[in-house]
């Protein structure tokens, strides 16, 4: 589930909600408006396949519940491109901004390297097995793109910082592909697909050439 799917049927794009590490939750406001019908676009949302469940908060709004976040990876809007002027990569300091987007842009581009090495398959892509605390930050950072497209005030640079740090907790944390003796399996090929997107929105963001290796 994407959030444009979403958008097909509340009308406008849900932002994530929470921090996703137990279950990837988007927020609608959609029923705010003049007109809006809690209840009935409650209903409409829980037809669309990939939705767990809809809850109607007092307020009017609605925070849906979806069973494969992973699928935002095969479904990545465009993103504005050179908006981010990348600082300087020294220091090499997690309180260099610069270092933190080049770092994360390099450690992607590794995988995906490894990958092919490795004999990682591109194919078939399970959303599900994107499913530790790890990946699931990384898919909700992938997830607010959408909405802040439409922003007047998308905070670019900021958002860039989010996505790379996300990243790099994900690249520690789990393993990207096989180690040892260890045969490739879904989980890899799901992993090396988030490794691209994340490759892909950084490139695209930063008015400067990212580094494959650093």
């Amino acid at each position: 589930m994407t959030p444009e799917r979403l958008r097909t049927v509340l009308g406008e794009t849900p932002v994530p909600y929470g921090t996703w590490a137990e279950e990837a939750v988007f927020l609608s406001t959609a029923t705010a408006r003049p007109g809006g019908r809690p209840e009935e676009m409650a209903r409409r949302s829980r037809l669309l396949p990939g939705v767990a469940h809809v809850r109607v908060q007092p307020n009017g709004f609605l925070l849906i519940t979806v069973t494969e976040p992973g699928e935002i990876v095969t479904a990545l809007p465009a993103v504005p491109l050179g908006v981010v002027t990348t600082p300087p990569a020294a220091p090499p300091s997690w309180d260099n901004p610069g270092f933190v987007l080049r770092f994360a842009h390099a450690r992607a581009a590794a995988v995906i390297r490894w990958a092919a090495d490795l004999g990682v398959p591109a194919e078939p892509f399970v959303p599900a097995f994107l499913g530790t605390p790890y990946d699931r930050a990384v898919l909700r950072a992938l997830s607010e793109l959408p909405s802040r497209t439409r922003s007047r005030r998308p905070r670019w640079p900021a958002y860039a910082q989010t996505l790379a740090l996300a990243y790099h907790d994900a690249h520690e944390r789990t393993r990207a592909v096989p180690a040892g003796d260890e045969p490739a399996g879904g989980t890899h090929t799901a992993r090396v697909r988030l490794a691209a997107a994340v490759q892909e929105v950084l490139a695209g963001l930063s008015a400067d050439p990212l580094p494959d290796r650093l």
